[in-house]
């Protein structure tokens, strides 16, 4: 089945609580980027997203903080796209070293997960 990935750092906009913590819905905005990215692969054209059936929020994430945001296709009908995404952590900053340090996880750290139903309608598709 087709997969997509998109990589962004996480910034001071993006943090919307206290410490820095980045909204969740930052998440799901990068897997709705995903699912668009699928559906013109697979479609020909960004359909839509009709609902989650599931979303896991399982680690916080930070200003500074470098997500990979990956999907994939699982399931397909005439219009309908079942996918699958799944956030991780792959670098974080490290201010008590100094104020441009970070490392890069070797084992990255999975933030969300999500199973999500796209939809493009027939007229739409081009493939």
């Amino acid at each position: 089945m087709e997969k997509a990935m998109i990589r962004m750092r996480m910034s001071s906009h993006d943090a919307h609580y206290g410490g820095n913590l980045v909204d969740g819905a930052k998440m799901l905005q990068l897997f709705g980027d995903v699912a668009t990215e699928l559906l013109i692969r697979r479609d020909g054209d960004e359909g839509l997203f009709a609902g989650y059936e599931n979303v896991e929020f399982l680690a916080p994430v930070y200003a500074g903080d470098f997500i990979e945001a990956v999907g994939e296709i699982i399931k397909e009908g005439n219009s309908s796209r079942k996918m699958t995404f799944e956030a991780r952590k792959v670098i974080v900053p490290r201010a008590d070293i100094s104020d441009s340090a970070a490392d890069f996880l070797e084992e990255p750290v999975v933030v969300c997960r999500a199973i999500g139903t796209c939809v493009t309608p027939k007229k739409s598709q081009r493939k």
